[in-house]
């Protein structure tokens, strides 16, 4: 169980920077494309770390982890059905999940910090229950 906490408190360590170099959200409107491009992978950056901390406890829990084209919806689903993650933290982390997919195939000059507000405004709430259920495997 060492291995894992050691490997779950060095992501959330990750994540915790990431949270660090957020911009608040009422300056998302000002920032140049650059800028806000650079938000939008620190967004992308914190989903990833919630990934790869799923992908640990599978792994330390012996629980396949999903491949294919829908891999990191069902990850989430799985996180779910193992009672790694509640449905209320699902649903949150679930509009993070949909911006990672958005990011990944978009053009910087497609986002908009209109859209990219409210994930930043709750990122700390949801990063808070997502740290506080999976705490259990610390």
């Amino acid at each position: 169980m060492d291995k894992l906490s050691l490997k779950i408190k060095a992501e959330l360590e990750n994540i915790d920077e990431i949270l660090k170099e957020m911009p608040l959200s009422v300056k998302l409107p000002y920032l140049s494309v650059l800028e806000l491009a650079g938000v939008a992978a620190l967004l992308h950056n914190f989903y990833n770390g919630v990934e790869n901390i799923f992908k640990q406890v599978f792994i330390y829990n012996q629980i396949p982890i999903p491949t294919g084209k829908s891999w990191h919806k069902e990850l989430i689903d799985q996180a779910v059905k193992e009672n790694i993650l509640s449905e209320d933290c699902k649903l949150l982390l679930g509009q993070y999940l949909a911006f990672r997919h958005f990011f990944s195939h978009a053009y910087a000059l497609d986002l908009y910090a209109e859209k990219m507000e409210p994930l930043v405004e709750n990122l700390g709430d949801t990063y808070s229950l997502f740290k506080s259920e999976i705490s259990k495997f610390l």
